[in-house]
């Protein structure tokens, strides 16, 4: 069993490697083509001209122009997606080789620790076989000794000797267990792909993050667990908080206690059976105050659940999602210096969007749970994913 970490990112530079390669497919035959273009606009003879029909130089060489223009574009499109497409192979390599690294020097770690409780066990069995030796070698001893002194001596004298005698005997004799127990197989025939994948977790980076929201930026009408993880829509009346600068007052949402400026994250939230959500980041200086455009040009990096089963990216215009069945986990994944935001199906780290962007400002995870409705629609809350070991 391997960590989810692993697993989406091998999921990702698969797909953004296909995507890559089919983009290149596509600009290759887009280049084929115009070059085929720029051939047939290439002034005919004068003799070769339909009458009625000339098409002035000028224009000829405004088109010839434009056609080149367009493949010198295309070609250095062409060459950026090869670069690219270059580099996500040396990093999927550099990922798989991470990987099988770990698990050669775990396996040799394992074989020289077996090594190791072997040469100790067998130690421990011949100084233990040893030691009885030594006590069968007394015993002969003592044996050998009576029958001397009950050839020696008469009866009487025999018996009154040979309680001391066998007291001696008796303090050399002590008792040996040679067992198969004294070898530690339990240790080796354990689960031992789950042992292994426990300890590749800790190696890994990033993992689902032990993330919390922040109650100072909640709407009145959320309700946080005590231990901050977890957010539902209450019918009730608004809460009595104290408002704050930071405490969405229109939009149902609230977001996380920990910002990001800098590095790799990645985390997950529980959205089943729900019927509306919205989850993504938020950069920290967004309007909190009246209704808000959750977009990209006022701070919001989100994908939405409306409609009931309809998914999409918050783009300007919306961007519908390819899902093929209702999410149940949503997995995001933040990579502050490349300005990259995607977002996964976590339960099989299928690929669901991608933001690219330039990312200046802190950015805050964010969560809306959606109103919640009088006939039951909705009610479940959005719970933040934590893997605990």
């Amino acid at each position: 069993m391997i960590c989810c970490a692993v697993v989406f990112l091998q999921r990702e530079m698969k797909e953004q490697l296909a995507t890559l390669q089919d983009s290149e497919k596509g600009h290759t035959e887009a280049l084929q083509l115009l070059q085929r273009q720029l051939t047939e606009t290439k002034t005919p003879s004068e003799t070769e001209r339909p009458v009625g029909r000339t098409v002035s130089r000028d224009q000829h060489h405004f088109r010839i122009a434009k056609s080149q223009s367009s493949i010198r574009r295309h070609q250095s499109f062409f060459y950026l997606l090869q670069s690219s497409a270059k580099s996500l192979r040396a990093t999927i390599g550099d990922a798989f080789e991470r990987l099988h690294r770990f698990l050669r020097e775990r396996q040799k770690s394992m074989l020289e620790e077996l090594e190791a409780d072997t040469a100790r066990t067998l130690s421990d069995i011949e100084h233990k076989i040893q030691r009885y030796s030594q006590q069968l070698r007394d015993v002969k001893e003592g044996i050998q000794i009576l029958q001397e002194r009950l050839s020696e001596t008469s009866r009487h004298e025999f018996l009154e000797g040979i309680a001391l005698t066998s007291d001696r005997i008796k303090g050399k004799i002590h008792e040996t267990n040679l067992t198969y127990e004294d070898f530690p197989t339990s240790k080796y025939m354990g689960p031992l792909q789950y042992t292994i994948w426990k300890s590749l977790f800790l190696d890994i980076s990033p993992v689902p993050a032990a993330l919390t929201m922040d109650p100072i930026t909640a709407h009145q009408r959320l309700i946080l667990s005590d231990d901050c993880t977890i957010v539902a829509y209450g019918n009730l009346h608004p809460q009595p908080l104290q408002d704050s600068p930071r405490r969405f007052d229109v939009e149902v949402s609230v977001l996380g206690a920990e910002g990001f400026s800098a590095g790799v994250h990645y985390w997950e939230v529980m959205v089943s059976e729900k019927t509306q959500w919205m989850i993504g980041v938020a950069n920290e200086t967004v309007n909190r105050k009246g209704s808000i455009q959750i977009q990209p040009s006022r701070g919001f990096y989100c994908i939405v659940m409306h409609d009931g089963n309809q998914y999409s990216a918050c783009t300007e215009p919306w961007t519908r999602l390819n899902v093929k069945s209702k999410l149940e986990k949503v997995g995001v994944y933040l990579d502050y210096p490349k300005g990259l935001l995607v977002f996964y199906n976590a339960d099989d780290m299928s690929w669901l969007y991608t933001y690219r962007e330039k990312f200046i400002a802190k950015l805050y995870p964010y969560f809306s749970p959606g109103q919640s409705h009088a006939n039951g629609k909705n009610v479940q809350p959005l719970r933040i994913n934590t893997v605990r070991l």
